[in-house]
């Protein structure tokens, strides 16, 4: 009986840690960006994304797509716009409710709904035609949203704005000077207001 009773609490403690909401600090060249990820509502998607940022992947990538009135995208490429080797596509969780608002963080993919490995964006406003609608096909898929922004959104705005030019292999939109993700770590807490580290 007491080992049921233990195996059903640890089965309930295993659960209570995947449902929690993992913070994320990911350290750039312009500040940290402090995130929440929705452990509950994407959870392909954020064991996606962590299984790159245990292995140091985003490290030393910058953020290449930068448009002011949409989003600025990373975690691809390295700071001579050279991309890395991913691993395989997952699953589009875009049909898990949650929406494509300013300071929320989503999957970058290709056509395919379901190409997305590890290219994310984070939206600098409001981007509703990037929901998924109801319908899963190509066209209305939507872009799956798996965390958000709970500190650090001074820092987006001001990579947002930053200028940008044609650098090859891309004819738009790459920040002038290289906005570099220095690192992305799992973290225990956010930090208080008035603390250092």
């Amino acid at each position: 009986m007491n080992k049921i009773f233990v195996l059903a609490a640890m089965m309930l403690t295993s659960f209570s840690l995947m449902a929690q909401n993992t913070l994320v600090k990911m350290s750039t060249s312009e500040g940290d960006i402090y995130l929440k990820l929705y452990n509950d509502k994407a959870p392909l998607t954020v064991e996606n994304f962590l299984s790159y940022v245990n292995e140091d992947f985003y490290n030393g990538t910058v953020f290449h797509r930068v448009i002011s009135t949409f989003m600025i995208q990373g975690g691809g490429f390295t700071e001579d716009l050279e991309r890395k080797p991913t691993k395989a596509p997952i699953q589009n969780e875009a049909n898990n409710g949650l929406k494509n608002l300013r300071g929320t963080i989503s999957m970058a993919r290709l056509p395919d709904p379901h190409s997305a490995t590890a290219q994310f964006f984070i939206n600098v406003q409001d981007n509703a035609a990037l929901n998924f609608t109801g319908e899963q096909n190509t066209q209305t898929w939507g872009y799956a949203v798996f965390g958000e922004v709970v500190k650090g959104m001074d820092v987006v705005d001001e990579i947002r704005f930053k200028p940008t030019a044609g650098r090859m292999p891309f004819r738009q939109d790459v920040p002038m000077q290289n906005v570099v993700i220095k690192s992305v770590e799992v973290i225990e807490q956010l930090p208080q207001a008035g603390a250092t580290e």
